[in-house]
Parts: C-alpha cells; structure tokens; sequence
C-alpha cells in the first residue's frame, strides 16, 4: 500500500492556504517541522515564529504558505484524513461481503498508526498522535459554521460518509448509521487519548484493544 500511496497527491482544500506547501521544499520543511513542533508543544504554544525559528526561516516566509495558525492546522487535519480516506479505499473497495468490509474499516480507522515511509515530510504516526489531542481543537471554534461552509472539513465528513455507507449495507434498517459511524470516528481517537493519559477510566489499555472494543460494539448492534 505504501507503494501506491506514494504515487497519490493528498488533495487539501485551496482556501487553506496562500501557497501549496506541496510545491516547494521550503513548503515541505513547514509541514514535516509543524507537525514535530506541535507535537513537542501543543498547538496553543505553536506560533509561526517558533517554527521559523525550527526551520531557521524568517516567520514572513511561513506567512506566504498559511495565512494564520488555524488553516495551518486544519490543512494538517485535513491531509491526514485525506490519507485515512485513501487508505480506506484502498482496503475495502473489492470485498463484496459487507460485514468483512465493515470489519477492515473499523480497523483502520481505529488502529494505532504506523509511519507510512511513502511521504517523507509527513510523519503519520506523530501526526496521528496531534490528531488525537488536537483535533477536537479545529472543530469546536467559534469559527466552525463559518469554516464548514468554506469546505474545512469535507475530507473528514467523506472518511465518515464512507462508514455510513457500508453501515447501512450491513443493516439497511438500522436507523443511527450516521451517528454510529461518527461515534466510532470521533469516540476511537478519544479512546487513544484515554489510554495514554487516563487509564483507569477506559478498558482499551492498548491500541488493540480500542480496535477490538469497537468491532465488538458495532457487531452487537448490527446483529440485533
């Protein structure tokens, strides 16, 4: 899959940036210092200076990529599932059997992430871990009605969209298939933090486990 995925551009909404850091390798030193940066301390301490500082640049020239630090940061969520989509095309689109193809999806969603050697600006791994803690950061702004309409969170809706759809080709008669696949998206990375940072208020003490929990939960709902 790495192969593939190599041959594939990640499509980000234009509005979120001034410049496709794509093009450039200054671009791509922005993206892969970014998502070290963040990671190392936090996105309310992240600031354009800082980075530039990381990637010994002048903080103007990270302007003339991202217009402020809040598209920088959702253009990375939005990479990222950009990348989740694919890999969910990937896996699921020639299994016929919609169980089996339900399983693989819940997988891969829920799974701990493992870096994929393809992109090499783009650490997933650590940029999954931003998406557990930070992710809920992008959404629940002031700002999100506003930024939905712009298109923000298409890429993210469409990873949900997916599961919905195979949902209902497992129960075409189950009647919370949008809230149940948004539950499994949202509810899996709240599970990752947890056994991180709360442990005793989950049983998904391992990455597996959180995978295992939601093919259990969707199994015994599907089934009734």
């Amino acid at each position: 899959m790495n192969t593939i995925l190599s041959n594939i551009k990640i499509q980000v909404n234009e509005k979120l940036y001034v410049k496709d850091p794509e093009t450039s390798d200054l671009g791509k030193k922005i993206i892969e210092n970014s998502i070290l940066l963040i990671d190392e301390i936090g996105i309310e301490h992240f600031t354009f200076k800082k980075l530039g500082e990381k990637i010994g640049s002048n903080e103007s020239s990270i302007y003339r990529y991202f217009e402020n630090k809040h598209k920088l940061v959702v253009y990375l969520s939005s990479w990222y599932w950009g990348w989740m989509e694919y890999k969910l095309v990937f896996v699921t689109t020639n299994i016929s059997n919609p169980a089996e193809k339900l399983q693989k999806a819940i997988t891969i969603v829920t799974e701990k992430i493992i870096d994929d050697l393809s992109t090499k600006h783009i650490n997933e791994a650590i940029l999954n871990k931003i998406i557990i803690s930070e992710f809920s950061k992008t959404l629940y702004t002031k700002e999100v009605d506003d930024d939905n309409k712009e298109g923000y969170f298409l890429v993210y809706k469409r990873v949900i969209n997916r599961l919905i759809s195979i949902i209902q080709e497992v129960n075409p008669d189950y009647s919370y298939a949008k809230s149940l696949a948004s539950s499994i998206v949202e509810g899996s990375l709240h599970q990752h933090f947890l056994t991180e940072h709360l442990k005793t208020i989950t049983d998904c003490n391992t990455p597996e486990t959180i995978t295992s929990f939601y093919l259990d939960l969707v199994n015994r709902i599907l089934s009734k």
